[in-house]
């Protein structure tokens, strides 16, 4: 199969990428724009790959879409192309609407008008919004609570209106909060292992007692492949665990893997509008034959090795740009709780 995966270079995409190559039947086309996420060092391993093509573009881009897609004669789509985190879009939001909601419009008009087959649109367990008790399940309401989630439920929905309106064969996967190698150093996991690494502080939102059920990337590319195989058109799938755990104590767990002190927690105010808990039923896409296969914590133990065993990835990240976005995000969090737990 020839397929299109967008936003190929950044932290999901590039496992995914990995992942259907294995399958020997497949020819992968990677459409990435490269920005402060996207990182071709996530792909090193496939210069020179016979089955296997980069492009530099943006999904927005509607002429360049439709070349690629006619050129390289694509016959399924799998959208990893988003902004993706919840305090980026707090400080810039509009980036996110672009990306994530303008940028899928123009892949579903290419795919449909270019006879694309299967369409996967990759979407988030943040589409529900704060799940207080039980478990989301994929006919359940969106209830988005960010700027980012917005987009993404703006997203699937547009998607999913594609089956109905077209009878385009779209699906929607929605993740939980995936964790692994050369995830950007923004998200919780990666920043916390680094920060310790350094010897830095781990700012942690309000008590530490959010929710979240943590999903290892392999994990989650595994779903994400089984739904554009044998997903059904116009459907949505949850891919989790079902196991939620508190962000402090995944921050106690790195620590001990690490061998680094307690101390280094710093409880930070909380961010605006944070969601206490996500929790997805994951009944439907078991009905296809998908299980996680990576228990927590021995997929935590092989990240935290990861990050410190490459560290020559992740420092020129936090180097540059991402210096900035930190002291913007964190700072003033961070010096009014000097001292703190």
């Amino acid at each position: 199969m020839r397929i299109l995966v967008t936003g190929g270079a950044g932290f999901i995409g590039s496992h995914l990428v990995r992942h259907l190559l294995a399958g020997e039947e497949n020819q992968v086309v990677n459409l990435d724009a490269l920005r402060y996420s996207g990182n071709l060092d996530n792909l090193k391993d496939l210069d020179g790959h016979p089955r296997y093509r980069f492009v530099h573009g943006d999904i927005c881009d509607a002429a360049l879409v439709d070349r690629v897609m006619r050129e390289e004669r694509i016959e399924a789509v799998v959208n990893c192309a988003a902004e993706t985190h919840v305090d980026r879009s707090i400080i810039e939001p509009g980036g996110f609407v672009r990306t994530d909601v303008v940028g899928t419009s123009v892949l579903l008009e290419a795919a449909r008008v270019c006879g694309v087959t299967r369409f996967v649109q990759v979407s988030t367990d943040e589409v529900y919004g704060d799940v207080p008790s039980g478990r989301s399940k994929e006919s359940d309401p969106l209830a988005p609570r960010s700027p980012y989630s917005a987009s993404k439920a703006g997203a699937d929905l547009l998607a999913l209106s594609y089956f109905t309106t077209y009878g385009f064969p779209v699906m929607v996967t929605r993740g939980s909060n995936t964790f692994g190698p050369n995830q950007y150093p923004e998200k919780f996991i990666p920043l916390f292992v680094t920060n310790a690494l350094e010897d830095q502080p781990l700012p942690l939102y309000g008590d530490g007692l959010q929710q979240r059920d943590w999903l290892y990337v392999q994990d989650h590319c595994e779903g994400i492949a089984l739904v554009l195989e044998k997903g059904e058109p116009g459907q949505a799938y949850n891919v989790g665990v079902g196991e939620e755990r508190p962000n402090r104590e995944v921050a106690e767990a790195i620590l001990g893997l690490l061998g680094k002190p307690r101390s280094l927690v710093r409880h930070v105010t909380d961010r605006p509008g944070h969601d206490r808990r996500y929790a997805l039923d994951c009944g439907k896409i078991a009905k296809l034959g998908w299980s996680p296969r990576f228990p927590f914590g021995e997929a935590l133990k092989a990240t935290v090795a990861w990050y410190r065993d490459n560290a020559w990835w992740w420092q020129k990240i936090k180097s540059g740009e991402f210096r900035v976005y930190y002291e913007k995000m964190y700072g003033a969090r961070l010096r009014d709780a000097q001292g703190g737990r």
